[in-house]
């Protein structure tokens, strides 16, 4: 049963350490967030398994990592300055500010009566700072509303440097930031957030191609990290909302409790913006096929996932209420590599006795994983704790354990559990975990 109710998730996030308000003893700081301890490693481990899928197991994928801050040049070439934009109205009743295109009806959503709204205009979403010394007197310069900038210009410099040739990828997670003009839905949309993108250069001819394997690719890469594929579906974009560089978009995108959202839009680029760069810097961005005797600038098919929604559709999908020994749990049905624990050590007891045995356990395992470790409380309010925060498994040191030699593994989702000796407990974790 996932999470039917968006406060489910973000009351439990709060509660046990995964997403913070920011700058919450200041009132807060709208529509931003902070990660905490369970949180940022949750984070960690999405954008992990995105880096895997998408770099680790491929051989023709590489990884850069672009500078945040750019150029007016290069974001004139992009397109950005003068297309980068939502449509914002003004209430002159209750003074608030909206997008245009969210609203359903003239009547203000703060449901305040007898508003009136100014006609709309383009707001750009790009931050816009200065580099220099003095306030005023140094460069204009942006902070990038994406990350996919940073790949294109480095498309020669990766090409020679990597000796790979198309198809090939290349692939960047990092921060992003857009000034939304109505950012909200917990994590699902904020002004600074981090994405996962994928530029996977191809010949021309093969664009079509190279486009329906990738949805399949990224649709299925939810699934197998266990969202419900009734949960998931792929929309390709209406011909009057493809962005100025497309030739056709689809989005991944996931139920939440308010309705369909986009997790990832899968675009074709087309040469759009290795051609735009190319004439706005004076530089070559092509490719010379030696085996053809041909020049051509390859066309761009690009997956790009967002990478705190993912997060949030994640926790969404594994959230479930059930009953166990009469009384009622929540539990998080995560992933074994999403969940920011995959183990927790709980000795029994918190005499000395004890100690030293399930912390030289807890030292083997940290050695593969993330590990916690956990002496306070009733053994089954450790439990419930673990399982509301994902953990897969549970590792049990008794009394029992310094006469045997073993401990009790207790699975999450069965709550099942095993007596194992401790010198098979790492191979029997893996053979669980599978990894």
């Amino acid at each position: 049963m996932a999470a039917k109710d968006l406060d489910q998730i973000v009351n439990l996030c709060k509660r046990r350490g995964f997403v913070y308000p920011s700058a919450e003893i200041y009132g807060g700081f709208r529509s931003s967030y902070d990660y905490g301890p369970l949180g940022s490693v949750m984070l960690r481990n999405v954008k992990d398994a995105w880096l895997r899928t998408m770099v680790q197991m491929r051989d023709d994928v590489v990884l850069i990592d672009a500078a945040i801050l750019g150029p007016p040049q290069m974001y004139e070439a992009s397109g950005h300055l003068a297309n980068f934009s939502d449509p914002l109205i003004d209430c002159t009743v209750c003074k608030r500010r909206f997008r245009e295109d969210h609203l359903e009806t003239r009547d203000c959503p703060q449901s305040m009566k007898g508003c009136e709204f100014t006609a709309p205009r383009a707001f750009n979403l790009m931050f816009k700072t200065h580099a220099g010394p003095i306030e005023g007197s140094g460069a204009d310069v942006y902070m990038r509303p994406e990350t996919a900038q940073g790949m294109f210009v480095n498309f020669m410099n990766v090409l020679q440097t990597s000796r790979k040739k198309p198809p090939f990828g290349i692939a960047q997670v990092g921060k992003s930031f857009r000034n939304e003009i109505t950012p909200g839905n917990f994590i699902f949309r904020t002004r600074e957030f981090e994405q996962m993108e994928l530029e996977f250069f191809v010949p021309p001819e093969e664009g079509p191609k190279w486009y329906k394997y990738w949805c399949e690719e990224r649709l299925n890469w939810y699934i197998n990290l266990g969202i419900p594929a009734e949960m998931l579906r792929m929309r390709p974009h209406e011909s009057d909302e493809l962005s100025h560089y497309s030739a056709g978009t689809s989005d991944v995108e996931f139920l939440f409790p308010w309705g369909w959202g986009e997790l990832e839009g899968i675009a074709q680029r087309t040469n759009f913006d290795l051609t735009q760069h190319a004439q706005f810097s004076g530089q070559k961005l092509d490719y010379f096929d030696q085996t053809t005797n041909e020049r051509y600038v390859p066309f761009v098919v690009e997956p790009a996932a967002g990478a705190n929604r993912t997060m949030a559709a994640f926790l969404l999908a594994a959230y479930d209420e059930d009953i166990v020994n009469d009384e009622p749990r929540t539990v998080l049905r995560l992933h074994p590599r999403l969940a920011p624990y995959k183990v927790a050590i709980l000795p029994l007891s918190k005499k000395d006795t004890l100690t030293p045995l399930a912390k030289e356990i807890f030292a083997t395992l940290s050695a593969h994983y993330m590990v916690d470790y956990d002496e306070t409380q009733a053994i089954g309010r450790r439990y419930r704790r673990q399982d509301e925060i994902g953990t897969p498994y549970c590792v049990t040191v008794d009394f029992d354990s310094l006469e045997d030699g073993a401990v009790t593994i207790r699975e999450r989702d069965t709550t099942e559990q095993t007596r194992v000796p401790i010198a098979d407990l790492l191979p029997e974790l893996q053979r669980r975990l599978k990894f």
